[in-house]
């Protein structure tokens, strides 16, 4: 049965090759982890719906790309479609956070005049000893680039994982409530649903569908 929703959000999942996109994902819309899992053959789509104020229900269409460069046109097709980013790098390999500012330069020219949402995540946090980032340089690279946060996380140990698209969708909400996002016709990647429903003193407000 489809659950009534009020906003939908068309959300991505960029960075280089084998960071743990396919992971995440699937550690945040089925709870589980499979470390042996493959990259998407271009990609991957899941939805999740998220009430995070009550009587607000957020409907995410999650967007898994593969880095390879041969699936970079097609991921294009879904950034276009796009509000929300999730920017993600490995904490155990250097040349994918410095490749991080690559990534948010060609994604907020690509989808031009709209606006990209943006936060950063530090994958797998759980291999410490490995770790190639200290977790101050991911927080002033996210500053710089006007993200909506930084987090470490692990899709192995489930740390952090749904605090990613808590805060990214709550800094859309907010963006969108603020009318720094546009709505625009034909434009998938922010869409309107059932009104919001707020409990007025006297009655329910006119047409906000609520039982």
């Amino acid at each position: 049965m489809e659950v009534p929703w009020n906003f939908r959000f068309g959300i991505v999942i960029l960075g280089d090759s084998a960071v743990g996109k396919s992971s995440l994902l699937r550690r945040y819309t089925e709870g589980t982890f499979d470390d042996s899992s493959q990259s998407p053959l271009g990609i991957d789509f899941k939805v999740q719906n998220l009430e995070f104020d009550p009587g607000v229900m957020i409907k995410l269409l999650l967007w898994d790309t593969a880095g390879q460069e041969r699936f970079r046109s097609i991921a294009k097709s879904y950034m276009r479609n796009s509000v929300g980013c999730v920017l993600m790098f490995d904490l155990s390999q250097r040349q994918s956070f410095e490749r991080v500012r690559a990534w948010h330069s060609e994604v907020a020219e690509y989808v031009k005049p709209a606006i990209m949402v943006f936060t950063l995540v530090g994958h797998k946090s759980d291999l410490f000893v490995r770790r190639q980032v200290r977790r101050t340089e991911g927080e002033a690279l996210a500053k710089e680039l006007d993200m909506a946060g930084y987090l470490e996380v692990s899709s192995k140990d489930d740390i952090n994982v749904s605090q990613v698209f808590e805060t990214l969708t709550r800094e859309i909400y907010q963006q969108l409530r603020q009318g720094r996002i546009a709505i625009n016709e034909g434009w998938q990647g922010l869409t309107i649903g059932a009104p919001v429903c707020t409990q007025a003193p006297e009655a329910e407000k006119p047409g906000c569908g609520c039982g």
